[in-house]
């Protein structure tokens, strides 16, 4: 064999090595392609979980801070108003699920047994509860152990209040009503009032003297502010019907009720009592209206104090039903409740 064939060979050879070994390679490189496709698969499984774990805890942990961040924004307290001062307030903040402020509030409990009401009214936070967010709920819940059917919540303030001679008395509360469809409130009767402090003394109703700042009925979005004085039935104020005036409520939103007091002119005859609902006036009532001194004395030169309510049932709202709803759709949610004297 010549050198130039021993070459050839010699490269045939060395040709025919270098295909073996790049086909070797080529397989085993496909040998691995399953393994690669599976790691790859399970990288992505890794990565598609690991990102779906971390949406979750993301979630988990923004519906766990939401309710604390509520809690904060909707943290309200009487609000201060130049040329006035602030003489007494109430802002429920007390922890959830807890009762307000008993040094501010007394629980009334029982069935009172007034206006044709169903609910029995209880001391239970179910019923009556700072909300965590510096509000108070009253709920009205349905309970066939109860006379009526019906249990509720009332507050009457300790803290009782005249309005001062020469000066604007300003007394307000902030709020909103629970979210169920107005078709399902039937029966519900939220309510904040005042009443004269006589009655807690001896003397008799209507003759204590009565200010409805705010109720409503049915859910209906109406805002009624009436007086309630004299005599039952009849008398200066119409028992028991009373002098009223009402407005449209935009929504069951948060809204700020008011009655303000008038009593600068030093004349009872020119003196008045305002109700306004957001700073809008929507009733009046004047001392020369009420056209009896003693009876006027009764609404705005003495002491009153403050109520929060939700009733049920009674001969105003009627009866509720099968499509009545209870719990917190029906409450009444209160930010807050303030006095103010004009300086």
């Amino acid at each position: 064999m010549s050198s130039g064939q021993r070459g050839f060979y010699k490269n045939t050879c060395r040709s025919s090595r270098l295909e073996s070994q790049a086909l070797a390679d080529r397989q085993q490189i496909l040998d691995y392609v399953p393994y690669l496709l599976f790691g790859t698969y399970l990288i992505s499984y890794i990565l598609i979980c690991s990102l779906c774990y971390l949406r979750s805890l993301t979630m988990h942990i923004y519906t766990s801070l939401l309710p604390l961040f509520l809690t904060t924004i909707l943290a309200y307290d009487a609000p201060a108003y130049s040329g006035y001062n602030r003489i007494w307030q109430s802002t429920f903040t007390g922890a959830s699920a807890t009762l307000p402020d008993q040094g501010l509030w007394n629980i009334i409990t029982g069935n009172l047994n007034v206006n044709g009401e169903l609910e029995t009214y209880t001391s239970s936070t179910k019923n009556l509860q700072n909300s965590g967010g510096s509000t108070l709920q009253i709920v009205p819940w349905r309970d066939s152990s109860v006379s009526g059917g019906w249990t509720s919540g009332r507050l009457e303030s300790k803290y009782t209040f005249t309005p001062v001679a020469g000066k604007m008395t300003l007394v307000e509360s902030q709020i909103r009503f629970g979210g169920n469809a107005i078709s399902a409130k039937k029966g519900i009767w939220p309510a904040f009032w005042m009443l004269g402090d006589s009655i807690r003394h001896g003397t008799g109703w209507p003759a204590c003297g009565e200010l409805d700042v705010l109720e409503t009925v049915n859910g209906q979005l109406t805002g009624y502010g009436t007086v309630h004085c004299d005599v039952y039935p009849g008398g200066i104020c119409n028992e028991g019907n009373g002098i009223g005036g009402n407005i449209g409520i935009p929504d069951q939103g948060w809204h700020t009720w008011r009655i303000i007091f008038d009593r600068r002119s030093n004349n009872w005859q020119t003196e008045s009592i305002t109700w306004f609902m957001d700073g809008q006036q929507f009733h009046q009532i004047t001392g020369s209206r009420i056209n009896n001194q003693a009876v006027w004395n009764s609404l705005c030169h003495s002491p009153m104090y403050f109520l929060l309510n939700v009733a049920v049932g009674g001969n105003w709202p009627g009866y509720p039903d099968g499509t009545t709803q209870d719990g917190y759709g029906s409450m009444m949610e209160v930010g807050y409740l303030a006095h103010y004297t004009q300086q």
